[in-house]
């Protein structure tokens, strides 16, 4: 007779203690252990078991088959997910609350009218506040199931009867296993009821997105071994009050996980945007100092993003460094580079920065970007209104070679921008020729030169 018991597992290391501990012996991590079921069997020979031993196959003797893919309707997640909702394949979306995750699903449940059934399982809201969502947003496809269920046997038996195209939960922390004794949310039923759901889903072909929450750090609540289960973890990013949002792919194991779509949040729901370069830079008509226009790549697309900054006099003994849509550390490191590289002197200066549209950038290219703008500002002195800077910056005030250039360019040269300042190293490289002027620096004595800084 199968005997079970419950031991506990440390979802960092995989560390098993036969009770609950706030901290692991093994990692050294605090409140990481959950709950789990083992079943204890007697162990026979391979012989006396019902189970088959598997027989290893040359690869080559099997034939890959194309994916088959559906459109979401929406360009730019279809981007994200490498051409499409992949049949049969498991998405986790992410996000803050109130981001849009929600309003972004119910519309994909509409954009893909023709396709089949939908199936909508929520544990969080009632039909009548889907109801009123959707009609706020204008859907109206016949084709959608809802269900309002938590207990995750009921969601699989609705599946399996419905036999739907697509399924949506919302979300994967409000469902429940009766086969764990946990609460709803915690990491063990998380782990499990994706795993019931992977079952159940991925037998039938049936296509699932699975709405996660997310830890005050940003990440997926639950255990980490949830995001290696699926195929894909989308993560929807943006300041709350902005009304541009991000979705970024963070694992695709049916596409890249470099690109990135984006999306803005209007009064009939999410509204794509084609090209995020011009929406960036649109509101900038006047040319004051501390401002210009620097050229990131998110996956390969370029997107041209305006960075502003501001110096001021501190009034106390320590000046500050604000960040916002860039890493705090490197605009530390940058004009620490800038003074000592150029003899700009910030020592006594407050220094802010930041990304316009709420976007937040980690690529490198941005560097040169982000030390003439902190030279404009305390200079005085505007950065021409038609110029796109781009480059990475090293310690010793050297202009180093970036990534993709010609297409960084080409995005400059189809928005009207009549210069642009590149490593040289990279100008060394180009082959075709282009309209507007370019610009090679070596280092970023010579980029302030260039510029009119010096």
């Amino acid at each position: 007779m199968a005997k079970n018991k419950t031991i506990f597992v440390c979802s960092e290391c995989g560390n098993e203690s036969s009770k609950w501990l706030g901290k692991c012996p093994a990692c050294n991590s605090w409140n990481t252990f959950y709950e789990q079921k083992v079943v204890e069997t007697k162990h026979g020979n391979l012989k006396e078991s019902n189970k088959q031993p598997a027989k290893p196959q040359k690869l080559n003797s099997y034939e890959a088959k194309e994916t088959i893919r559906t459109s979401t309707g929406f360009g730019e997640l279809d981007r994200v997910l490498g051409g499409g909702l992949v049949k049969g394949s498991l998405i986790l979306l992410g996000g803050e609350p109130g981001i849009g995750k929600s309003t972004l699903i119910l519309q994909i449940c509409d954009k893909i009218k023709g396709e089949g059934k939908v199936l909508y399982v929520s544990g969080e809201e009632s039909a009548e506040q889907i109801k009123l969502r959707a009609d706020r947003l204008g859907i109206n496809n016949e084709d959608i199931l809802f269900l309002g269920e938590t207990d995750i046997d009921i969601v699989n038996q609705a599946i399996i009867e419905t036999n739907p195209k697509l399924v949506i939960i919302d979300s994967i922390q409000t469902m429940y296993s009766d086969e764990i004794t946990a609460a709803a949310g915690s990491v063990s039923q998380v782990r499990e009821i994706t795993s019931q759901v992977m079952r159940v889903c991925k037998s039938r072909a049936i296509t699932t997105i699975i709405i996660g929450h997310v830890t005050k750090e940003g990440n997926i609540a639950g255990p980490r071994v949830l995001e290696h289960m699926v195929d894909t973890v989308l993560y929807l990013e943006g300041e709350r009050y902005f009304s541009y949002r991000i979705l970024r792919g963070v694992k695709n194991r049916f596409g890249s996980t470099n690109e990135i779509g984006m999306f803005e949040m209007k009064d009939k729901g999410m509204c794509e945007i084609t090209n995020p370069s011009d929406v960036l830079i649109s509101e900038r008509e006047d040319n004051p100092p501390g401002s210009c226009i620097v050229s990131a790549m998110e996956g390969t697309r370029p997107i041209l993003v305006e960075i502003q900054a501001l110096t001021a006099q501190t009034v106390f003994g320590m000046p500050r460094r604000t960040a916002n849509g860039v890493d705090y550390n490197r605009l530390a490191l940058l004009l620490a580079v800038l003074e000592k590289k150029a003899g700009v002197m910030l020592g006594s200066q407050d220094v802010y920065l930041n990304l316009v549209g709420g976007i937040r950038i980690n690529e490198p290219a941005i560097d040169l970007g982000i030390i003439m703008v902190a030279a404009s500002s305390y200079k005085n002195v505007a950065i021409p209104k038609d110029m796109v800077i781009m480059g990475e910056v090293g310690l010793t005030g050297e202009v180093r070679k970036i990534n993709l250039i010609e297409k960084r360019i080409k995005e400059s040269e189809k928005l009207g921008f009549k210069t642009c300042i590149i490593p040289e190293s990279n100008k060394k490289l180009l082959k075709e020729k282009y309209k507007l002027d370019i610009i090679g620096v070596r280092d970023i004595k010579e980029a302030m030169n260039k510029i009119g800084l010096r």
